[in-house]
Parts: C-alpha cells; sequence; structure tokens
C-alpha cells in the first residue's frame, strides 16, 4: 500500500482526536490552520470545529455542540468526497450518526450524553508516510 506525506501538526491533530482529546486535537490543527492561507485554510477549520462539537457534546454543552457541528460540516462539504486522506463522505456520516439526538432534540437545553461507540475515528488512506 502506498503511504503519503502528511504536515506533522495535521497527524497530530488527528492522533488527538482518535484518543478523544478533542480540545488538544483542536490545537493542533489551530496552529496548522493559523498559518495555511491556502486551498486548505477551510478544510482545517471544519475538522477544528468538528473537534471543538465533540468536545462541547462530551462536556454536556449540547447547544454549543449542535452549532458548531453544523459550522463544521458547513466548512468540511466542499471538499468531499476525499480531502488529504480522509474520507470525508465516511467522516461526516460518522459524525451525523454520532449527533443524531442532538440534531433531532428541540430543546434549549437538552442533556444528552455522548455515546462513545458512535464517536469517529480518522484514519487515512493513503495512510502517513513511516
Amino acid at each position: 500500500m502506498e503511504s503519503a506525506e502528511y504536515d506533522p501538526l495535521y497527524l497530530k491533530g488527528i492522533e488527538f482526536f482518535n484518543t478523544c482529546e478533542f480540545f488538544e486535537s483542536h490545537e493542533a490543527w489551530e496552529e496548522l490552520w493559523q498559518e495555511d492561507f491556502g486551498p486548505s485554510r477551510k478544510f482545517l477549520q471544519g475538522l477544528i470545529q468538528a473537534a471543538v462539537a465533540l468536545h462541547h457534546f462530551g462536556n454536556g454543552n449540547i447547544r454549543g455542540a449542535k452549532k458548531v457541528y453544523y459550522g463544521s460540516c458547513g466548512y468540511l462539504e466542499p471538499y468531499r468526497p476525499k480531502y488529504q486522506g480522509l474520507d470525508l463522505d465516511k467522516f461526516l456520516a460518522e459524525m451525523k450518526t454520532c449527533f443524531t439526538e442532538v440534531i433531532a432534540s428541540g430543546d434549549d437545553y437538552p442533556q444528552i450524553d455522548i455515546v462513545p461507540d458512535t464517536i469517529p475515528e480518522i484514519h487515512l488512506d493513503p495512510p502517513p508516510a513511516a
């Protein structure tokens, strides 16, 4: 299988994301985002917001999670189906599954717990070079 070169901060953010360290993931990607003024900028913003949405969800801030979730989807949508090794069709579908109850809630301050088994993981194709 072929491998690819990815920015180390992109990979660090993914590592944090996949261990549910969403604040740290956001921090790594934000550092990369601050330096990127090219076509990847909005993609990175979408990943940052995905991490923030999951961070809020895990902390019980459902209103904040819902708002940032929608922002994340808006930023990532134009990069479908795949960008920088990330299968965005799969990722966005997994995020939607994770946020199903949040999306469906009409309450101002719902009490919804995140279901750990529905939290997406990011696996790049091609995988990072060793």
